[in-house]
Protein backbone atom coordinates (compact mmCIF):
# COMPACT_ATOMS: atom_id res chain seq x y z
CA UNK A 1 0.00 0.00 0.00
CA UNK A 2 1.68 3.47 -1.16
CA UNK A 3 1.42 6.57 0.08
CA UNK A 4 -1.54 7.58 -2.63
CA UNK A 5 -3.61 4.86 -1.26
CA UNK A 6 -3.32 6.11 2.32
CA UNK A 7 -3.95 9.55 1.39
CA UNK A 8 -7.53 8.25 -0.23
CA UNK A 9 -7.87 6.67 2.76
CA UNK A 10 -7.27 9.51 4.78
CA UNK A 11 -9.74 11.45 2.70
CA UNK A 12 -12.68 8.79 2.38
CA UNK A 13 -14.19 10.12 5.76
CA UNK A 14 -16.21 7.20 6.40
CA UNK A 15 -13.22 4.76 5.57
CA UNK A 16 -11.04 6.98 8.39
CA UNK A 17 -13.39 6.97 10.88
CA UNK A 18 -13.91 3.07 10.65
CA UNK A 19 -10.28 2.32 10.93
CA UNK A 20 -10.28 4.98 14.02
CA UNK A 21 -12.94 3.00 15.56
CA UNK A 22 -10.78 0.00 15.14
CA UNK A 23 -7.87 1.35 16.46
CA UNK A 24 -10.33 2.25 19.58
CA UNK A 25 -11.37 -1.12 19.78
CA UNK A 26 -8.10 -2.52 20.10
CA UNK A 27 -6.98 -0.31 22.54
CA UNK A 28 -9.46 -1.62 24.82
CA UNK A 29 -8.48 -5.09 23.94
CA UNK A 30 -5.05 -3.92 24.95
CA UNK A 31 -5.95 -2.64 28.35
CA UNK A 32 -8.43 -5.81 29.43
CA UNK A 33 -5.35 -7.79 28.49
CA UNK A 34 -3.57 -6.50 31.47
CA UNK A 35 -6.39 -6.31 33.70
CA UNK A 36 -5.70 -9.77 36.19
CA UNK A 37 -8.56 -11.94 37.05
CA UNK A 38 -9.61 -11.24 40.96
CA UNK A 39 -7.92 -13.14 43.60
CA UNK A 40 -5.32 -14.63 41.45
CA UNK A 41 -1.56 -14.76 42.04
CA UNK A 42 0.39 -14.45 39.01
CA UNK A 43 4.01 -13.52 39.61
CA UNK A 44 5.17 -17.31 39.27
CA UNK A 45 3.76 -17.84 35.68
CA UNK A 46 6.50 -15.87 33.76
CA UNK A 47 9.38 -18.00 34.19
CA UNK A 48 7.09 -20.93 33.11
CA UNK A 49 6.26 -18.99 30.22
CA UNK A 50 9.04 -18.13 29.05
CA UNK A 51 10.32 -21.77 29.38
CA UNK A 52 7.41 -23.94 27.68
CA UNK A 53 7.00 -23.70 23.79
CA UNK A 54 3.86 -24.46 23.74
CA UNK A 55 2.29 -22.16 26.45
CA UNK A 56 4.44 -19.32 25.11
CA UNK A 57 2.99 -19.49 21.75
CA UNK A 58 -0.53 -19.85 23.57
CA UNK A 59 0.38 -16.52 25.13
CA UNK A 60 1.31 -14.62 22.19
CA UNK A 61 -1.59 -15.30 20.50
CA UNK A 62 -3.99 -13.86 23.61
CA UNK A 63 -1.46 -10.77 23.63
CA UNK A 64 -0.09 -11.71 26.84
CA UNK A 65 -3.18 -12.12 28.23
CA UNK A 66 -2.63 -15.33 29.15
CA UNK A 67 1.10 -14.55 31.17
CA UNK A 68 -0.54 -12.29 32.79
CA UNK A 69 -3.62 -14.27 33.71
CA UNK A 70 -6.00 -11.46 32.79
CA UNK A 71 -9.38 -11.64 32.28
CA UNK A 72 -9.26 -11.88 28.59
CA UNK A 73 -6.35 -14.48 29.49
CA UNK A 74 -8.18 -17.05 26.86
CA UNK A 75 -8.49 -14.51 24.18
CA UNK A 76 -11.01 -15.81 21.12
CA UNK A 77 -10.28 -19.33 21.32
CA UNK A 78 -13.49 -20.57 22.92
CA UNK A 79 -15.23 -18.89 19.82
CA UNK A 80 -12.63 -20.47 17.33
CA UNK A 81 -13.60 -23.91 18.73
CA UNK A 82 -16.92 -22.89 18.90
CA UNK A 83 -16.70 -22.08 14.90
CA UNK A 84 -14.48 -25.03 14.25
CA UNK A 85 -17.37 -27.27 16.03
CA UNK A 86 -20.22 -26.24 14.39
CA UNK A 87 -18.17 -26.50 10.84
CA UNK A 88 -17.90 -30.00 11.58
CA UNK A 89 -21.52 -30.57 12.76
CA UNK A 90 -22.42 -28.78 9.40
CA UNK A 91 -20.61 -31.88 7.55
CA UNK A 92 -22.31 -34.42 10.05
CA UNK A 93 -25.80 -33.25 10.97
CA UNK A 94 -28.55 -33.24 7.98
CA UNK A 95 -30.21 -30.84 9.66
CA UNK A 96 -27.64 -28.04 10.37
CA UNK A 97 -25.86 -28.62 6.22
CA UNK A 98 -29.63 -27.76 5.14
CA UNK A 99 -29.73 -24.40 7.71
CA UNK A 100 -26.43 -23.45 6.44
CA UNK A 101 -27.59 -23.71 2.51
CA UNK A 102 -30.89 -20.99 3.41
CA UNK A 103 -28.38 -18.06 3.03
CA UNK A 104 -28.30 -15.18 5.28
CA UNK A 105 -31.11 -16.61 7.65
CA UNK A 106 -29.39 -20.03 8.42
CA UNK A 107 -25.89 -18.59 8.34
CA UNK A 108 -27.08 -16.15 11.09
CA UNK A 109 -28.96 -19.02 13.27
CA UNK A 110 -25.61 -21.30 13.19
CA UNK A 111 -23.76 -18.37 14.07
CA UNK A 112 -26.00 -17.61 17.33
CA UNK A 113 -25.48 -21.15 18.30
CA UNK A 114 -22.09 -20.29 17.32
CA UNK A 115 -22.27 -17.66 20.05
CA UNK A 116 -24.43 -19.42 22.72
CA UNK A 117 -21.70 -22.49 22.84
CA UNK A 118 -19.08 -20.04 23.52
CA UNK A 119 -20.04 -19.27 27.03
CA UNK A 120 -19.99 -23.07 27.99
CA UNK A 121 -16.87 -23.80 26.41
CA UNK A 122 -14.75 -20.53 27.92
CA UNK A 123 -15.59 -21.90 31.15
CA UNK A 124 -14.53 -25.35 30.92
CA UNK A 125 -11.19 -24.05 29.25
CA UNK A 126 -10.90 -21.41 32.06
CA UNK A 127 -11.34 -24.26 34.71
CA UNK A 128 -9.16 -26.62 33.00
CA UNK A 129 -6.29 -24.40 32.51
CA UNK A 130 -6.38 -23.04 35.67
CA UNK A 131 -6.16 -26.17 37.27
CA UNK A 132 -3.09 -27.45 34.90
CA UNK A 133 -1.16 -23.88 35.23
CA UNK A 134 -1.64 -24.85 39.31
CA UNK A 135 0.34 -27.90 38.88
CA UNK A 136 3.13 -26.41 36.56
CA UNK A 137 5.31 -25.29 40.18
CA UNK A 138 6.29 -28.81 40.83
CA UNK A 139 5.29 -30.86 43.90
CA UNK A 140 3.65 -28.69 46.55
CA UNK A 141 3.96 -25.82 44.54
CA UNK A 142 0.90 -23.76 43.28
CA UNK A 143 1.75 -21.10 40.54
CA UNK A 144 -1.90 -19.35 41.08
CA UNK A 145 -1.57 -19.38 45.07
CA UNK A 146 -4.28 -21.27 47.06
CA UNK A 147 -7.58 -19.72 45.91
CA UNK A 148 -11.03 -20.43 47.59
CA UNK A 149 -13.81 -22.38 45.93
CA UNK A 150 -15.68 -18.90 45.46
CA UNK A 151 -12.66 -17.08 44.16
CA UNK A 152 -12.42 -19.92 41.51
CA UNK A 153 -16.21 -19.38 40.49
CA UNK A 154 -15.61 -15.92 40.53
CA UNK A 155 -12.17 -15.94 38.02
CA UNK A 156 -14.06 -18.85 35.85
CA UNK A 157 -16.76 -16.17 35.61
CA UNK A 158 -14.45 -13.30 34.70
CA UNK A 159 -12.72 -15.36 32.06
CA UNK A 160 -16.18 -16.86 30.27
CA UNK A 161 -17.37 -13.06 30.38
CA UNK A 162 -13.73 -11.78 28.76
CA UNK A 163 -14.04 -14.20 26.32
CA UNK A 164 -17.83 -13.02 25.19
CA UNK A 165 -16.82 -9.62 25.33
CA UNK A 166 -13.73 -10.29 23.14
CA UNK A 167 -16.05 -11.84 20.45
CA UNK A 168 -18.25 -8.66 20.58
CA UNK A 169 -15.49 -6.96 19.55
CA UNK A 170 -14.59 -8.95 16.92
CA UNK A 171 -17.84 -8.92 15.68
CA UNK A 172 -18.05 -5.02 15.77
CA UNK A 173 -14.98 -4.91 14.07
CA UNK A 174 -16.06 -7.00 11.39
CA UNK A 175 -18.91 -5.11 10.46
CA UNK A 176 -16.84 -2.17 9.33
CA UNK A 177 -15.69 -4.40 6.70
CA UNK A 178 -11.79 -3.64 6.79
CA UNK A 179 -10.94 -7.77 7.78
CA UNK A 180 -12.31 -10.59 9.53
CA UNK A 181 -12.67 -9.09 13.52
CA UNK A 182 -11.14 -12.51 15.20
CA UNK A 183 -8.59 -12.25 13.15
CA UNK A 184 -7.51 -9.03 13.53
CA UNK A 185 -7.60 -9.19 17.28
CA UNK A 186 -5.41 -12.44 16.91
CA UNK A 187 -3.11 -10.11 15.07
CA UNK A 188 -3.10 -7.22 17.85
CA UNK A 189 -2.17 -9.57 20.25
CA UNK A 190 0.84 -10.90 18.25
CA UNK A 191 1.92 -7.43 17.20
CA UNK A 192 1.63 -6.11 20.84
CA UNK A 193 4.65 -8.53 21.71
CA UNK A 194 6.84 -6.69 19.71
CA UNK A 195 8.18 -3.79 21.05
CA UNK A 196 9.51 -5.41 24.07
CA UNK A 197 11.15 -7.95 21.68
CA UNK A 198 12.58 -5.36 20.22
CA UNK A 199 13.80 -3.46 23.40
CA UNK A 200 14.98 -6.77 24.61
CA UNK A 201 16.89 -7.45 21.41
CA UNK A 202 18.40 -3.84 22.04
CA UNK A 203 19.30 -4.69 25.90
CA UNK A 204 21.03 -7.80 24.57
CA UNK A 205 23.17 -6.25 21.91
CA UNK A 206 24.30 -3.49 24.42
CA UNK A 207 25.34 -5.94 27.18
CA UNK A 208 26.84 -8.11 24.67
CA UNK A 209 27.61 -6.81 21.24
CA UNK A 210 28.77 -10.51 19.71
CA UNK A 211 24.94 -11.02 19.63
CA UNK A 212 24.00 -8.86 17.05
CA UNK A 213 24.94 -11.54 14.55
CA UNK A 214 21.97 -14.12 15.64
CA UNK A 215 19.42 -11.18 15.70
CA UNK A 216 21.12 -10.64 11.82
CA UNK A 217 20.35 -14.59 11.53
CA UNK A 218 17.44 -13.99 12.76
CA UNK A 219 16.02 -11.21 10.59
CA UNK A 220 16.81 -12.69 7.75
CA UNK A 221 14.94 -15.75 8.11
CA UNK A 222 12.36 -13.85 8.82
CA UNK A 223 12.49 -11.33 5.97
CA UNK A 224 12.59 -14.86 3.77
CA UNK A 225 9.99 -16.20 5.67
CA UNK A 226 7.61 -13.35 5.29
CA UNK A 227 8.41 -13.86 1.81
CA UNK A 228 7.66 -17.57 1.54
CA UNK A 229 4.32 -16.94 3.71
CA UNK A 230 2.85 -14.25 1.19
CA UNK A 231 3.99 -16.35 -2.02
CA UNK A 232 2.28 -19.52 -0.14
CA UNK A 233 -0.86 -17.54 0.47
CA UNK A 234 -1.17 -15.68 -2.34
CA UNK A 235 -0.43 -19.27 -4.62
CA UNK A 236 -3.51 -20.38 -6.45
CA UNK A 237 -3.99 -22.90 -9.09
CA UNK A 238 -6.11 -21.52 -12.01
CA UNK A 239 -8.96 -24.62 -13.55
CA UNK A 240 -10.14 -23.74 -17.01
CA UNK A 241 -13.76 -23.24 -16.84
CA UNK A 242 -15.88 -22.97 -20.02
CA UNK A 243 -19.25 -22.32 -20.11
CA UNK A 244 -21.42 -24.10 -23.28
CA UNK A 245 -23.66 -21.98 -25.64
CA UNK A 246 -27.54 -21.96 -24.97
CA UNK A 247 -29.83 -20.66 -27.54
CA UNK A 248 -32.56 -18.91 -26.09
CA UNK A 249 -35.41 -18.03 -28.93
CA UNK A 250 -32.85 -16.84 -32.26
CA UNK A 251 -30.14 -15.67 -30.17
CA UNK A 252 -26.54 -17.54 -28.61
CA UNK A 253 -25.94 -17.18 -25.07
CA UNK A 254 -22.68 -18.06 -22.68
CA UNK A 255 -19.69 -19.75 -24.43
CA UNK A 256 -17.62 -17.58 -22.23
CA UNK A 257 -14.56 -18.69 -20.04
CA UNK A 258 -13.35 -18.29 -16.72
CA UNK A 259 -11.37 -20.26 -14.33
CA UNK A 260 -11.80 -21.44 -10.67
CA UNK A 261 -9.34 -20.80 -8.07
CA UNK A 262 -8.03 -23.71 -6.31
CA UNK A 263 -5.75 -22.35 -3.24
CA UNK A 264 -2.70 -24.17 -2.30
CA UNK A 265 -3.28 -22.86 1.87
CA UNK A 266 -6.99 -23.47 1.75
CA UNK A 267 -6.97 -24.03 5.28
CA UNK A 268 -5.07 -20.97 6.75
CA UNK A 269 -4.10 -21.43 10.41
CA UNK A 270 -6.72 -23.79 11.56
CA UNK A 271 -4.32 -27.01 11.05
CA UNK A 272 -1.64 -25.43 13.84
CA UNK A 273 -4.51 -24.13 16.10
CA UNK A 274 -6.08 -27.75 15.98
CA UNK A 275 -2.37 -29.45 16.38
CA UNK A 276 -1.82 -26.91 19.40
CA UNK A 277 -5.15 -28.24 21.03
CA UNK A 278 -4.36 -31.85 20.64
CA UNK A 279 -0.58 -31.70 22.07
CA UNK A 280 -2.12 -29.96 25.02
CA UNK A 281 -4.78 -32.22 25.67
CA UNK A 282 -2.98 -35.27 26.50
CA UNK A 283 -0.45 -33.49 28.68
CA UNK A 284 -3.46 -31.33 30.68
CA UNK A 285 -5.39 -34.65 31.22
CA UNK A 286 -2.21 -36.25 32.74
CA UNK A 287 -1.28 -33.95 35.24
CA UNK A 288 -4.97 -35.05 37.07
CA UNK A 289 -3.43 -38.58 37.64
CA UNK A 290 0.17 -38.07 38.06
CA UNK A 291 -0.54 -37.92 41.97
CA UNK A 292 -3.35 -41.05 41.53
CA UNK A 293 -2.93 -43.81 44.18
CA UNK A 294 -2.42 -46.26 41.55
CA UNK A 295 1.29 -46.45 41.09
CA UNK A 296 0.90 -47.68 37.50
CA UNK A 297 -1.59 -44.76 36.54
CA UNK A 298 0.87 -42.05 38.22
CA UNK A 299 3.88 -43.63 36.44
CA UNK A 300 1.89 -43.52 33.05
CA UNK A 301 1.09 -39.71 33.69
CA UNK A 302 4.41 -39.01 34.68
CA UNK A 303 5.43 -40.60 31.46
CA UNK A 304 3.20 -38.85 29.43
CA UNK A 305 4.76 -35.37 30.50
CA UNK A 306 8.18 -36.11 30.00
CA UNK A 307 7.15 -37.42 26.72
CA UNK A 308 5.78 -34.33 25.45
CA UNK A 309 8.79 -32.18 26.88
CA UNK A 310 10.87 -34.42 24.58
CA UNK A 311 11.42 -31.77 21.58
CA UNK A 312 12.27 -34.82 19.31
CA UNK A 313 9.05 -36.32 19.89
CA UNK A 314 7.20 -33.17 20.23
CA UNK A 315 8.27 -32.04 17.40
CA UNK A 316 7.68 -34.97 14.78
CA UNK A 317 4.14 -35.36 16.64
CA UNK A 318 3.61 -31.99 15.87
CA UNK A 319 4.61 -31.94 12.47
CA UNK A 320 2.43 -34.89 11.46
CA UNK A 321 -0.69 -33.32 12.87
CA UNK A 322 -0.35 -30.01 11.46
CA UNK A 323 0.42 -31.72 7.83
CA UNK A 324 -3.03 -34.38 8.85
CA UNK A 325 -4.84 -31.73 10.49
CA UNK A 326 -4.30 -29.38 6.49
CA UNK A 327 -5.62 -32.53 4.81
CA UNK A 328 -8.70 -32.73 6.91
CA UNK A 329 -9.77 -29.35 7.34
CA UNK A 330 -9.36 -28.82 3.52
CA UNK A 331 -11.71 -31.52 3.18
CA UNK A 332 -14.52 -30.29 5.14
CA UNK A 333 -14.36 -26.90 3.01
CA UNK A 334 -13.75 -27.80 -0.33
CA UNK A 335 -16.61 -29.50 -1.41
CA UNK A 336 -15.78 -31.19 -4.82
CA UNK A 337 -19.01 -32.98 -5.62
CA UNK A 338 -20.89 -29.28 -4.83
CA UNK A 339 -18.75 -27.25 -6.95
CA UNK A 340 -19.14 -30.02 -9.86
CA UNK A 341 -22.49 -29.86 -9.34
CA UNK A 342 -22.87 -26.30 -9.42
CA UNK A 343 -20.64 -26.36 -12.30
CA UNK A 344 -23.39 -28.23 -14.48
CA UNK A 345 -26.41 -26.44 -13.44
CA UNK A 346 -24.74 -23.75 -14.83
CA UNK A 347 -23.11 -25.05 -18.36
CA UNK A 348 -19.76 -25.02 -17.11
CA UNK A 349 -17.19 -27.99 -17.66
CA UNK A 350 -13.41 -28.04 -17.54
CA UNK A 351 -12.04 -28.96 -21.01
CA UNK A 352 -10.90 -32.49 -21.54
CA UNK A 353 -13.00 -33.66 -18.41
CA UNK A 354 -16.67 -34.92 -18.40
CA UNK A 355 -19.43 -33.00 -16.48
CA UNK A 356 -20.66 -34.39 -13.22
CA UNK A 357 -18.57 -37.35 -11.36
CA UNK A 358 -15.50 -37.23 -13.29
CA UNK A 359 -15.33 -33.60 -12.74
CA UNK A 360 -15.26 -34.17 -8.70
CA UNK A 361 -13.05 -36.70 -8.93
CA UNK A 362 -10.44 -34.63 -11.26
CA UNK A 363 -11.08 -31.69 -8.81
CA UNK A 364 -10.17 -34.02 -5.45
CA UNK A 365 -7.50 -35.46 -7.02
CA UNK A 366 -5.79 -31.88 -8.13
CA UNK A 367 -6.82 -30.46 -4.72
CA UNK A 368 -4.88 -33.26 -3.09
CA UNK A 369 -1.78 -32.55 -4.96
CA UNK A 370 -2.22 -28.87 -4.22
CA UNK A 371 -2.44 -29.29 -0.68
CA UNK A 372 0.48 -31.41 -0.18
CA UNK A 373 2.65 -28.29 -0.89
CA UNK A 374 0.51 -26.57 1.80
CA UNK A 375 0.41 -28.71 4.31
CA UNK A 376 4.27 -29.35 4.42
CA UNK A 377 4.82 -25.45 4.05
CA UNK A 378 2.42 -25.22 7.36
CA UNK A 379 4.12 -28.02 9.11
CA UNK A 380 7.89 -26.56 9.00
CA UNK A 381 6.29 -22.78 9.54
CA UNK A 382 4.93 -24.63 13.05
CA UNK A 383 8.46 -26.16 13.63
CA UNK A 384 10.42 -23.08 12.56
CA UNK A 385 11.31 -21.74 16.19
CA UNK A 386 12.25 -25.23 17.05
CA UNK A 387 14.32 -26.15 14.18
CA UNK A 388 16.00 -22.74 14.89
CA UNK A 389 16.24 -23.50 18.27
CA UNK A 390 18.52 -26.46 17.52
CA UNK A 391 20.67 -25.27 14.33
CA UNK A 392 21.31 -21.64 15.41
CA UNK A 393 21.16 -22.11 19.37
CA UNK A 394 18.94 -19.31 19.90
CA UNK A 395 15.04 -19.01 20.26
CA UNK A 396 13.13 -17.12 17.20
CA UNK A 397 11.62 -13.64 18.86
CA UNK A 398 8.20 -14.16 17.05
CA UNK A 399 7.42 -17.83 15.27
CA UNK A 400 6.81 -19.08 11.81
CA UNK A 401 3.17 -19.54 13.39
CA UNK A 402 2.79 -15.60 14.50
CA UNK A 403 4.46 -14.91 10.97
CA UNK A 404 2.08 -16.54 9.17
CA UNK A 405 -1.37 -15.01 11.07
CA UNK A 406 0.07 -11.95 10.73
CA UNK A 407 0.89 -11.84 6.89
CA UNK A 408 -1.72 -13.28 6.30
CA UNK A 409 -4.30 -10.91 8.23
CA UNK A 410 -2.53 -7.81 6.55
CA UNK A 411 -3.37 -8.93 3.23
CA UNK A 412 -6.83 -9.58 3.98
CA UNK A 413 -7.06 -5.95 5.16
CA UNK A 414 -5.22 -4.15 2.57
CA UNK A 415 -7.28 -6.70 0.24
CA UNK A 416 -10.74 -5.06 1.98
CA UNK A 417 -9.43 -1.31 1.73
CA UNK A 418 -8.09 -1.51 -1.49
CA UNK A 419 -11.54 -3.12 -2.52
CA UNK A 420 -13.78 -0.03 -0.60
CA UNK A 421 -11.38 2.76 -2.43
CA UNK A 422 -12.42 1.05 -5.64
CA UNK A 423 -16.16 1.06 -4.82
CA UNK A 424 -15.82 4.93 -3.81
CA UNK A 425 -13.92 5.65 -6.96
CA UNK A 426 -17.04 4.10 -8.85
CA UNK A 427 -19.35 5.40 -7.54
CA UNK A 428 -17.37 9.13 -7.73
CA UNK A 429 -17.26 9.31 -4.02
Amino acid sequence: MNFTKVKQIWQAKDLRQDLFFVLGLLLVFRILAHIPVPGVDVSGLKDYFAGNQIMGLLNIFTGGGLKNFSVVMLGVGPYITASIIFQLLTMVVPRIEEMSKEGERGQHKINQWTRLATVPLAMLQAYATMIFLSRQGGPGINLLGALSPMQLITAIISIACGTVFLMWIGELISERKIGNGISILIFAGIVSSLPQAILQAWSDISANPGAWSQYLIFLIIALITIAAIVFITEGQRNIPISYARQAIGSRLYGGSKSHLPLRINQAGMIPIIFAISIILFPSVIAQFFVGAKSLWLSHASQFIIDLFKNQVFYGIFYFLLVVGFTYFYTAIIFQPNQIAENLQKQGGFIPGVRPGRETSVYLNRTMNRIVLAGALFLGIIALLPILMQQAAGFSMVVGGASMLIVVGVVIEMVKQIDSQLIMRHYEGI
